[in-house]
């Protein structure tokens, strides 16, 4: 058999080439041209919650070096890109007046990009909520919901007529678990009820800005998850099975279902009764979470596995998992102490293009993060390791594709070294070094290797 590292694989004609990053991650101006204050610039500044109190406030300084960065964008042949926008630079308090300058800088960009021949996808939320709308309730509001409805529609009517694609939230998961459950994200709030608040008031969200952005003619429309590609330790183990179905309805269900489906799954609701009364779900919402979508973002890096284990504490990001481990990763991992799994990739797709067929996929991220940094000419980045993972997964994409999975496009994690959120510059997951105290660019070898996938469409 050809060894499947060197075996030649093509990808589908008018398959989209791209990589992403978010605002807050690479932006940096976080004082300028209007901009309010976001639930990542209180949480960064609460002492202990991000790695050696890092900030956002420069990150790659993106705002001012923007075309540079497109420039390097179109030296690596790249046929899209995935940015999100920064509600607070459109909307400093999250409602009220348009911010006219935070709207310039989106029109700048997104002109840069389509004069380069770069696709700009837009990404209406990752992360930045707001701080006065986290103050007056933040997801765990239903208020909340409607004002990014009207945020994504004041976005629209500024870059409608040169964006064609456009994703409401990224990872909602993380928005609700990591920052109403755990805590280890912002808003640092660790309260079961409140994550499970926040997990229907972003779904609702999607819904009513769904809703709005049809009824403004948008015709490329979707969402973006992060689902766990989750499975028993013991796949004859009817203990380990049921939680692995437990975690997969906390995880991937509960967003899956009302999304593609248009309703909870009964399990999942059952469970949340635990912890709430679901007065905050009333009558019509799954239909409005339920809009019909074009593409399902799936953002991806490593497979989870869980078995039975009586008496073992609840994982906090997943509330009411008392009795459920999680494994720890049992080969090699990236510097997160990912596992990395390919074939978990191949799986999950072909999950959900079984469980819910007719729905359109994209990779919207897929990377790994590894300290590697400039060789001894200063002008090299060497990261096979990261060009065997992405050698890996790419590999994966395919033969999810060839088992029929409707798979469109893949974005890498990211294009540039960038804020990691709680880990702040701590972890590096670019295909580009940056260097923080210069901000000089410089592709790594990695870069090189997805610019040569890109140009031969394939490996």
């Amino acid at each position: 058999m050809t060894n499947p590292s060197t075996q030649s694989v093509t990808f589908p004609e008018g398959f989209l080439w791209g990589s992403a990053t978010a605002s807050y991650q690479i932006e940096g101006a976080a004082r300028e041209d209007g901009r309010g204050p976001s639930i990542w610039d209180t949480f960064s500044r609460t002492p202990g919650k991000v790695h050696a109190g890092h900030t956002g406030d420069v990150a790659c300084d993106h705002y001012h070096r923007y075309r540079d960065d497109v420039a390097m964008m179109a030296d690596l042949g790249l046929q899209a890109y995935r940015f999100s926008i920064a509600w607070p630079r459109i909307r400093p308090d999250g409602t009220g007046p348009v911010n006219p300058a935070g709207l310039d800088f989106y029109d700048r960009l997104v002109d840069e990009l389509r004069g380069k021949g770069i696709t700009p996808v837009v990404t209406l939320y990752h992360w930045d909520l707001p701080q006065s709308l986290e103050d007056r309730g933040g997801w765990t509001s239903r208020d909340t919901s409607y004002a990014f409805a009207d945020y994504a529609l004041a976005v629209h009517k500024r870059l409608g007529d040169r964006v064609e694609t456009w994703t409401t939230l990224n990872e909602p998961w993380c928005s609700a678990y990591l920052g109403y459950a755990s805590g280890v994200h912002a808003p640092g709030i660790q309260d079961p009820e409140s994550a499970f608040k926040a997990v229907h008031h972003l779904l609702l969200g999607h819904g009513l800005a769904t809703e709005a952005l049809r009824d403004a003619g948008v015709r490329q429309l979707g969402i973006t998850l992060n689902p766990a590609a989750v499975s028993p330790a013991d796949p004859d183990s009817e203990a380990d099975v049921a939680a692995a179905h437990l975690v997969d309805g906390l995880q991937n269900r509960i967003f899956f279902d009302p999304i593609l489906r248009g309703s909870y799954p009964d399990d999942v609701l059952r469970h949340i009764r635990r912890f709430s009364d679901l007065n905050w779900l009333r009558t019509g919402d799954e239909t409005i979470i339920g809009q019909p979508i074009d593409v399902l973002g799936i953002n991806y890096y490593s497979p989870s596995y869980v078995r039975s284990k009586p008496g073992i504490e609840g994982n906090p990001t997943a509330p009411g998992t008392e009795g459920i481990e999680f494994l720890p990763p049992a080969g090699p991992v990236t510097d997160m102490g990912w596992a990395i799994e390919p074939a978990a990739l191949t799986r999950l797709l072909e999950r959900i293009h079984t469980d819910y067929p007719g729905t359109t996929l994209m990779i919207t991220e897929n990377g790994a993060a590894y300290p590697t940094g400039p060789d001894e000419t200063g002008d090299r980045v060497p990261d096979a390791d990261r060009v065997a993972y992405l050698d890996g997964h790419l590999r994966a994409c395919h033969d999810a594709i060839a088992r029929g999975v409707d798979l469109r496009g893949y974005f890498v994690w990211s294009l540039m070294d960038n804020y990691e959120w709680a880990e702040g510059y701590n972890k590096r997951f670019g295909v580009v070094y940056v260097d923080y105290d210069t901000q000089r660019r410089i592709p790594k070898d990695s870069a090189r290797f997805y610019s040569e996938v890109i140009r031969n469409n394939g490996l």
